[in-house]
């Protein structure tokens, strides 16, 4: 009897002993990539002391690399150009053990997608959490649940909500849709901002599932709409699901614990900067919730390329936007462009460089005058500009001729490589926001707005901001990521109507809704070079235009505070033989062979 049970402990013990995987990363891959390696992260159990084999028409084994994490064993395949869609059988062998582990390769993508944005588009960036809620089952998860009143928890918004509001974004006239990002943010607290993310390839539960943001983008592009995710590869969130098991030892930077970045992005391009001064501004943590990721990890860095390649491909997004961009490795930044241009040729990146000068903007964008170490970074984001436009239309501001500093900056564009690509913005998640409280009119507005959407660059609106929706960075990040009013069942205002806003946010909305849906049809303003006039002391009047072919169309912004009557002659070289000019706000032809008159910090905006 004793002998039976002896028998029977040990077999339970040997069962219980078995090979076990519990992620395979990425879940699945295609044939016909233009990149034949893939890398699989292979985790579970001791499974690093396990043997792989396989047998697949067109489908080879390169490499089989162990860390000192028995836990992990990262398999590099060969897809061959003959390798066909079907199921990978992966054997996974040790002593006696053995599991099998079914892989599927698929065909590639068909759908619409991986269109890339541009200059004749129009990005509209939402924070998921707080723009509508459409499904409140996902609102409590993990022992979180929605609240609120609470500005720093999670209110509820999720990409049903985005999904049933895809109507009212398309009517206001943008063409693509950036979402902070949307991927799993498993954290104890204030991670409704998506910023600190927990697993690279799912979807956070309280937004929805994978499966929820691949219809979302669907639809959008149904509705001729683009995409645009953000992805964070500098970090991730402190609760990702490999904190508590390391691949490796140096999957982070400072490993064993918080150490602060210096935040001096300046010294990643000074060429006087000390060693020790770079390292301290790329190597240290971006807060503590959010450890440094080593992309100069060769493991690393092939799995977070590889995770953007399989989004694009998985659900179609059409850019990127990726976060504190120079904050992140170089070499490992600069090969990560590369790959995904070469895979998807259309396609575009935006870095979040946050610079208050064109110099080192410039610096960044791929095949830079000013910098010999290619990035193949197509597209960085024009803080200089933002900060311009932020001092020049303040509520109130003292300074005579301010419209001349907005000259003055884009008169600096020779020092970009392609100052068409530059992502133009007046505020964002991260900035005050533009509109301000306790304003009675709309001049501020029309006149950034206009230039915003005039000017050289790709656009990009922040949500709320056809609505008015105000928000300052000196209280606090989460004041300037409000609620969108009408998001909620039982909000009190639904400003995703005409009924549900105030007489002067509706105007704003029509103002701007009729700029960009002119704005789609226009070839001079998406396409066009850009000429401009520097504003005199006299007039104070910014005046430029826009030219593709025969079609032209001439801005005039007024910066002072009294009617201005423009003399047409100086603008004869964009003018011509143009008799006339169509205002496309007020639909009134205006006379261009006598004087052009602007009212007191009034817009003009006319196709000659």
């Amino acid at each position: 009897m004793k002998i039976r049970l002896l028998i029977l402990f040990f077999s339970l013990c040997t069962s219980a002993k078995a090979l076990e995987i519990s992620r395979v990363e990425p879940a699945f891959w295609w044939v016909g990539m233009k990149n034949t390696e893939l890398q699989l992260l292979v985790y579970g159990k001791d499974i690093a002391r396990s043997e792989l084999t396989f047998s697949y028409p067109d489908v080879w084994l390169k490499q089989t690399i162990r860390t000192n994490n028995p836990n992990y064993l990262f398999i590099y395949l060969e897809i061959g150009r003959k390798a066909k869609p079907g199921t990978l059988n992966l054997t996974f062998t040790q002593g006696k053990k053995k599991l099998t582990k079914a892989y599927e390769l698929k065909a590639r993508a068909t759908a619409v997608g991986a269109q890339g944005f541009n200059p004749s588009d129009v990005m509209y960036l939402i924070m998921p959490d707080r723009f509508a809620n459409g499904n409140p089952a996902n609102d409590a998860w993990d022992g979180e649940a929605a609240d609120r009143k609470n500005p720093f928890a999670r209110h509820g918004g999720d990409l049903a909500g985005i999904e049933r509001r895809l109507d009212y974004i398309n009517e206001l006239g943008v063409t693509a849709i950036w979402l902070n990002p949307v991927l799993e943010n498993k954290m104890p607290k204030g991670s409704y901002h998506g910023y600190a993310i927990t697993d690279f390839y799912k979807v956070d539960a309280r937004l929805g599932s994978n499966e929820d943001y691949c219809r979302l983008i669907e639809k959008a592009h149904q509705k001729g709409m683009k995409i645009v995710m953000d992805m964070i590869y500098n970090h991730c969130g402190g609760h990702h699901w490999w904190m508590n098991d390391f691949p490796c030892k140096d999957w982070l930077n400072h490993q064993d614990g918080f150490v602060p970045t210096n935040h001096d992005s300046y010294t990643v391009m000074d060429i006087h900067a000390p060693e020790s001064e770079r390292i301290a501004m790329t190597d240290g943590w971006f807060v503590p919730a959010m450890p440094d990721l080593n992309q100069r990890n060769p493991l690393l860095s092939d799995y977070l390329i590889q995770n953007s390649i399989w989004w694009i491909e998985y659900s179609r997004i059409d850019g990127i936007r990726h976060d504190t961009h120079p904050y992140a490795d170089f070499d490992f930044l600069a090969q990560w462009n590369k790959r995904v241009f070469e895979e998807y040729p259309d396609f575009n990146i935006v870095g979040e460089s946050w610079y208050v000068s064109s110099a080192p903007l410039s610096w960044w964008q791929r095949s830079s005058k000013l910098n010999d170490r290619q990035t193949n970074l197509k597209t960085a984001m024009d803080f200089n500009l933002m900060t311009v436009c932020s001092d020049v239309f303040a509520v109130s501001s003292p300074e005579k001729n301010p419209l001349r500093r907005i000259y003055e900056a884009i008169a600096q564009d020779f020092i970009y490589e392609d100052a068409s690509s530059m992502l133009v913005f007046l505020d964002n998640h991260d900035t005050s926001r533009f509109p301000k409280e306790g304003e009675t009119d709309l001049n501020r507005f029309k006149q950034a707005i206009t230039l915003l959407l005039t000017t050289r660059g790709i656009p990009q609106l922040y949500y709320g901001t056809e609505i008015l929706m105000t928000g300052e960075k000196s209280e606090g990040d989460v004041m300037l990521r409000k609620d969108f009013p009408g998001g909620w069942a039982d909000d009190s205002v639904n400003a995703f109507t005409a009924e549900g806003r105030t007489a002067l946010q509706n105007e704003a909305y029509r103002y701007l809704q009729k700029l960009l849906q002119w704005r789609k049809t226009n070839k001079a303003v998406c396409e066009g070079k850009l000429l401009h006039y520097a504003p005199n002391w006299q007039t104070e009047c910014y005046v430029y235009a826009r030219i593709k072919d025969s079609s032209k169309v001439l801005v005039i912004l007024n910066g002072s505070g009294k009617e201005q009557s423009l003399p047409t002659e100086r603008f004869r070289e964009v003018i011509g033989n143009a008799a006339s000019g169509k205002d496309i706000i007020s639909n009134e032809v205006v006379n261009l062979q006598e004087k052009i008159v602007v009212p007191a910090k009034g817009v003009l905006v006319m196709e000659l």
